[in-house]
């Protein structure tokens, strides 16, 4: 199924091929362009920039714009392409014509004999290979793994991220999602957690199921807000463009044109993951966060689901497994430090 990549990251990376070595790597280049009218830079660039990152995914570049200043960064027909769509964008506003979705993809469609005029290129320029960019910041990999996991998030259907606290696995995968989500990829984001936290039980809290579940869903309602602004994300709640359920709220659903996360998975049985992975819809993407070696699910239940699915799965095609180890915690160096400590201790 047609995906929207990531930008910088070409459709094929990642991809197995008989001579490596022989394939050649594009060129990276980079442009500049300046807009005359300050005026048209809103209706230029989009709401929320959305026009930028429409193009940044269709055509795998890397835009960062500083007042009436944009620079493009990316392989040489993809950043010569974009250049061209944006003096396209600029020439309809200029003539009094709407810029939408529309016009951003009819251009992006046209611009496929670019000119390289004035595009530079070499190997001393060192644009990110890979980011996401969101409506609040653009998220940039902080580890090796990191890099891997953005691809991994790029290419495959199902993701699953193991690895310690700190090391970005759920908020890497809301950043992804709210990407493509508002890039149009997805019609829905579904995150969820299983509400098992360290010894404590739904009854034993106040208030109505809403509010006894909230508390478990708190840091990824945290991650959301960091990438969106937190009116866009009522909004959208509100809505059903969004929804925060715990997973016994997943049973019998078919998720459909959805980008679903699964936290903490490492708290759910066999028999709750392997219902929650059968939830896959056409059109969707599914990540499965978890830390192995953090598992609370009460005594005498059976084993992690996440370990039994991990096992299962692993080297299926679509399917791609990345580790974190404690050497890249990005929460704060100290976080890595405590893992290390307690898994020694428990070694």
């Amino acid at each position: 199924m047609a995906r929207k990549h990531l930008r910088g990251l070409r459709p094929d990376e990642g991809q197995e091929t008989p001579f490596p070595a022989l394939r050649p790597k594009p060129a990276r280049a980079h442009a500049e362009l300046t807009f005359d009218d300050p005026a048209v830079l809103g209706a230029l660039f989009g709401q929320f920039d959305t026009n930028l990152v429409t193009i940044e995914n269709r055509l795998g570049v890397y835009i960062s714009a500083r007042g009436n200043r944009v620079i493009l960064e990316g392989p040489q027909d993809a950043v010569a392409r974009a250049r061209e769509v944006l003096k396209g964008l600029d020439q309809r506003l200029q003539n009094g014509l709407e810029v939408d979705s529309g016009a951003v993809e009819s251009l992006i469609s046209m611009s496929t004999e670019p000119t390289l005029e004035g595009i530079i290129t070499g190997a001393g320029l060192n644009a990110p290979p890979i980011m996401i960019r969101t409506r609040k910041k653009t998220i940039i990999p902080r580890s090796p793994t990191q890099i891997t996991y953005m691809q991994a998030l790029a290419r495959d259907d199902v993701i699953f991220a193991l690895g310690p606290a700190g090391t970005g696995k759920t908020y890497v995968a809301v950043a992804q999602a709210v990407s493509q989500l508002i890039s149009g990829s997805v019609q829905r984001l579904i995150l969820s957690r299983p509400a098992v936290e360290a010894g404590e039980r739904l009854g034993f809290l106040p208030g109505d199921m809403k509010e006894k579940v909230d508390p478990y869903l708190r840091p990824l309602y945290d991650a959301l807000n960091d990438c969106m602004p937190p009116e866009q994300v009522e909004r959208r709640i509100a809505s059903g463009e969004i929804e925060i359920a715990p997973i016994a709220f997943m049973r019998g659903r078919t998720l459909a044109d959805a980008f679903v996360i699964l936290d903490e998975a490492q708290n759910t049985t066999p028999m709750q993951m392997k219902m929650f992975l059968t939830r896959f819809g056409q059109n969707s993407r599914m990540v499965v966060c978890g830390d192995p070696k953090q598992v609370d699910l009460p005594g005498g239940a059976a084993a992690s689901g996440l370990a039994d699915a991990v096992t299962r799965l692993e080297g299926v095609e679509g399917i791609a497994t990345v580790r974190f180890s404690s050497s890249e915690v990005v929460r704060h160096p100290i976080v890595g430090r405590i893992v290390d400590a307690y898994e020694g201790t428990d070694g």
